[in-house]
């Protein structure tokens, strides 16, 4: 087996809650290790990539902001990993 990675961002931590940044990382040979080039992202949500065969296998830790510092911006915090394992051929 070889595994394809999929990594969403999305608004909130609710799978069910817009992607707003992705990654595609393929270990299958079948296309180059970093795919992604398009401007829409592979799905509307993170649960859409559950239905589609998807499997999340990890999501971002919530953490609250430190007082004083609830609208500062920084990295995209909900972060979701997803993989699908594809046979050798």
């Amino acid at each position: 087996m070889r595994q394809q990675v999929l990594v969403l961002y999305l608004t909130t931590s609710a799978l069910d809650s817009a992607v707003v940044g992705w990654a595609r990382y393929d270990g299958t040979g079948q296309a180059s290790p970093t795919t992604g080039d398009s401007d829409e992202p592979p799905y509307p949500t993170g649960l859409a990539a559950l239905l589609d065969g998807w499997r999340l296998f990890q999501a971002a830790q919530l953490i609250p902001p430190y007082p004083g510092h609830e609208y500062d911006t920084s990295y995209l915090k909900h972060e979701f990993f997803f993989e699908k394992l594809i046979p050798r051929t």
